[in-house]
């Protein structure tokens, strides 16, 4: 399965993994390729300095993490991302989530989320 990670699974699989389901970590454990979004440091950044968020280390730190313990890939932004958000119902208003699910429907990947709204808009996920 080659999945996407919303932020929040993100933070959470370096620093509270037992935030995680059973069936999320098996799948991060598992996946045949899996992915960080640049949308995701980008929300961590802006909600840190906004203080929405307590980061007790640097979203760099956190982003090399992930790279070195999971061999998480970055996914760029691109053009037909950005066309496809446009493409979205209006089920969710949080940008950053609607810039995801674009690109999970764009490369065909497999969201993991707690987020129960993303399954509104028909992307497969795996609960977290």
């Amino acid at each position: 399965m080659r999945l996407l990670l919303d932020t929040h699974v993100a933070l959470w699989a370096v620093s509270a993994p037992e935030e995680l389901s059973t069936a999320a970590r098996e799948a991060i454990v598992g996946a045949e390729a899996l992915h960080l979004s640049v949308v995701s440091p980008w929300e961590l950044v802006i909600k840190a300095a906004l203080g929405k968020i307590v980061l007790h280390r640097p979203v760099a730190d956190l982003c090399r993490e992930l790279e070195r313990e999971f061999g998480v890939h970055s996914l760029p932004v691109a053009l037909p991302h950005v066309l496809e958000v446009g493409r979205l119902p209006p089920h969710h208003g949080d940008p950053f989530d609607r810039l995801l699910l674009a690109q999970a429907r764009v490369e065909g990947l497999t969201i993991v989320t707690r987020d129960a709204v993303f399954a509104e808009y028909g992307a497969p996920i795996v609960r977290a």
